[in-house]
């Protein structure tokens, strides 16, 4: 009997009409072309009856394949199959939207996703970018005079490295400093890529970049330094959330190596935590270039690319460039690579296009009702707008400063380098109508507000470093001063570029760019109403401004609609609700040297020595939140038990707000350095002004646990934890104590 189950009812017709192809694949496959003759058996093109389990299916495919055709398919931009005429799929990426070469959706970057702490927003965005990446893909396939390049549904997202150095120059494109932070963001950014039917997927998520994975000097050929302990305390466990609980299909193996080994062709890090111990059924893939990158690398030429070809798929890699294609023939004849795990890693490839719905009648999968329409329509800037708003971060407020009232203001004078310019942020596609600081200023002010626009200063950066040249003349500072002494109040955006911090470009100062400190100092001193607006990724020591400004806002690189959304801060459309995702150091000296693998050495709001300019989780309001009656269930539990923690939060303010009620802990004892503070629930709440609620987290004894070198695994050591509830790492409201025995 057919099984009509899945069909839209709507697409009644449709479903019928493909059930009715299975019946004709001996002749003709409409939608995959007519790759296969009539005289070909049932039996032969059992892969395309999508009746049949899924492994079987796989494996009858696979069963068919020449070995220079299977190479072929783990070319992830090989050439097409033509006997089963099954093309490259054509990977792209969509960290903040999808990169295309005509306009989409522009979110802000990941970094500015994390500072809203609002998962379910960040799911929404997800899945927002994944249909108009799944529209792209239906728009080329169901119409032939379709513009645009034609991309494929492996999408490179989400990055879920950690900002451990603060230097590093893709902070824009990671989630933050903290496991715990990074864990929740890419899970549910997983899963809004992927979507939630229950056999289709709308794209294949792939995590970046699996492991240790954050300096950019010399990374192709870098090797990190890292203790068992640090591996699995901090450089994994948001990639084993992401794995288990997100359930990614794909996962990146980065250019580094770990202790000597690369990691393209490390053996304990691709299978035997990855796929034996925490089961990941997926694919991993190399990072573009991995394979040349490690022999001409790592090696220097000492390695074959037949024998890298080998070690990197006996290793667990799956998935990579040309390399595979080309070599892997002859490493399979010569008795390098057994064809079970070339098998294997074909069968872990083609499992997931086949679960996005390739080799199906079109009608069966429902993200193919996804239309061109959708790609950067108005609900989806309108969402780029909202997510903006809630990312930005309110770091001080001085005398209550913002918002602004747009009714008693009459000049404003709008200065900086980052005042009139947009800066997208890595892998961004194309955007129509960005809107900057400065037009987002017209766009909000009053009608009748004088508006004074002076650059004041320029952020242009030598070639090939982050070294920047100061091209503005005198007269243009002289410029800024004047206007900043005749206005009531100044805004004036600073910040950095994709010449300063980007893919292969990690900062050299943890301080502004160019000469932007002295526009800063310039301003300030004759107009104390300064606003400084700082646009940026990673953090920003500022402490002369942190002072003397009379607000300081954090706005990153916030998407096509940072303008609005900055103005929309300032003049209290919208009320901050942002947090900091990472640790702002109040001065370089804080930092340890970016080879230390060891954050208990002193990186991060868990190690960190001294007190930070702005603690991670830090972020203000222009309301009040009363934190009160913290409430543990029980006062002892055993190692394999769990706590609930209640806390009641009102607003004591005059006007609505959010709060991220954030849960950190504290082993008081213990055998081994643990943090002052770790992370361990938040969540984010929006109230009336007097409103009340009672929020609870329930937090695991596996959530107490440190990893032990003598066990290899991790432990619950009996002892005494701190509980604390507070607005950030550095702003503790409440706390209480469990004793674990």
């Amino acid at each position: 009997m057919l099984n009509l189950n899945g069909c839209h009812m709507q697409k009644t017709f449709n479903c019928l009409a493909g059930l009715l192809l299975v019946v004709l694949l001996q002749t003709c496959v409409p939608w995959l072309g007519c790759a296969q003759d009539a005289a070909v058996s049932t039996d032969t093109v059992l892969y395309l009856d999508y009746t049949r389990p899924l492994e079987t299916r796989v494996l009858n495919l696979i069963a068919q394949l020449t070995l220079e055709e299977k190479a072929m398919l783990l070319n992830h931009r090989g050439t097409t199959v033509t006997r089963f005429n099954i093309k490259s799929d054509g990977w792209n990426q969509c960290l903040h939207g999808v990169w295309w070469d005509r306009p989409t959706t522009m979110f802000p970057v990941s970094i500015a996703m994390a500072a809203t702490w609002d998962t379910a927003l960040i799911q929404q965005v997800a899945s927002v970018t994944a249909d108009e990446a799944r529209a792209i893909y239906n728009g080329w396939h169901q119409d032939s005079t379709f513009k645009g390049e034609k991309k494929g549904l492996i999408y490179r997202a989400p990055v879920i490295n950690v900002s451990r150095n603060p230097y590093w120059g893709r902070i824009n494109e990671c989630f933050g400093e903290d496991p715990f932070l990074t864990g929740r963001m890419g899970v549910t950014f997983v899963k809004g890529l992927q979507g939630n039917d229950p056999k289709y997927l709308k794209l294949v998520a792939t995590l970046k970049h699996f492991a240790v994975n954050n300096v950019e000097r010399n990374r192709m050929a870098l090797s990190a330094t890292v203790s068992e302990r640090m591996l699995f305390e901090f450089w994994l466990p948001h990639f084993k959330d992401c794995i288990v609980e997100g359930g990614a299909q794909s996962i990146m193996a980065s250019y580094n190596a770990i202790n000597g080994v690369p990691n393209n062709i490390n053996k304990m890090l691709l299978t035997d935590i990855l796929k034996n111990q925490w089961g990941f059924k997926g694919f991993v893939v190399s990072d573009l270039g991995g394979v040349n990158t490690m022999v001409r690398g790592h090696e220097k030429g000492k390695m074959s690319f037949d024998q890298a070809v080998a070690l990197s798929l006996n290793a667990g890699c799956d998935f990579s460039d040309k390399e595979f294609m080309e070599y892997i023939p002859a490493a399979v004849r010569n008795g390098l690579l057994p064809e079970a795990r070339l098998n294997d890693a074909l069968y872990r490839v083609l499992r997931e296009r086949f679960r996005l719905g390739e080799f199906d009648p079109p009608a069966m999968v429902p993200y193919n009702d996804i239309s061109p329409d959708v790609i950067g329509s108005t609900a989806h800037r309108q969402l780029a707008l909202q997510t903006a708003r809630a990312s930005i971060v309110l770091l001080t407020n001085k005398r209550k400063t913002l918002p602004l009232n747009q009714n008693k203001i009459k000049k404003i004078a709008v200065i900086g380098p980052h005042a009139d310019l947009f800066t997208a942020g890595g892998y961004s596609g194309k955007v129509t109508d960005p809107v900057t600081p400065l037009q987002g200023i017209k766009n909000r002010a009053a009608a009748g507000t004088e508006i004074i626009y002076v650059k004041g200063t320029s952020i242009i950066a030598r070639k090939d470093s982050t070294e920047t040249l100061v091209t503005e003349t005198k007269e243009e500072l002289r410029k800024a001063i004047d206007a900043a002494s005749k206005a009531e109040v100044v805004i004036l955006y600073v910040g950095t570029t994709l010449a300063i911090e980007a893919e292969g470009r990690d900062r050299t100062s943890l301080g502004l760019p160019a000469n932007q400190q002295q526009l800063a100092d310039a301003v300030m001193a004759v107009n104390p109403n300064t606003i400084v607006v700082e646009l940026n990724a990673g953090p920003l020591t500022v402490t002369a401004i942190a002072e003397k400004a009379a607000a300081l806002v954090e706005a990153w690189w916030g998407g096509e609609e940072s303008g609005n959304a900055i103005a929309d801060i300032i003049f209290g459309n919208t009320n901050p609700s942002g947090k900091l995702p990472l640790t702002v150091y109040a001065s370089a000296e804080q930092v340890p040297s970016v080879d230390e693998y060891d954050v208990t050495k002193g990186f991060t709001y868990m190690y960190i020595n001294g007190k930070p300019l702005f603690p991670f989780g830090h972020g203000l309001s222009y309301t009040t939140f009363k934190y009160a009656a913290l409430k543990i269930s029980t006062p002892v539990i055993d190692t394999n038990g769990q706590v609930s923690v209640a806390v009641s939060i009102q607003n004591t303010g005059n006007r609505a707000g959010s709060e991220v009620v954030q849960l950190y802990v504290h082993d008081v004892v213990c055998s081994v350095q643990r943090p002052v503070k770790e992370l361990r629930a938040f969540k984010k709440i929006t109230l009336a002004p007097g409103e009340k609620q009672t929020i609870s987290f329930s937090i695991p004894a596996s959530q107490l646990a440190f990893y032990d070198e003598t066990k290899h695994r991790f432990i619950v050591e009996p002892g005494v934890f701190d509980i604390m509830a507070g607005s950030s790492s550095g702003d503790i409201r409440l706390s209480g104590q469990v004793t674990v025995q």
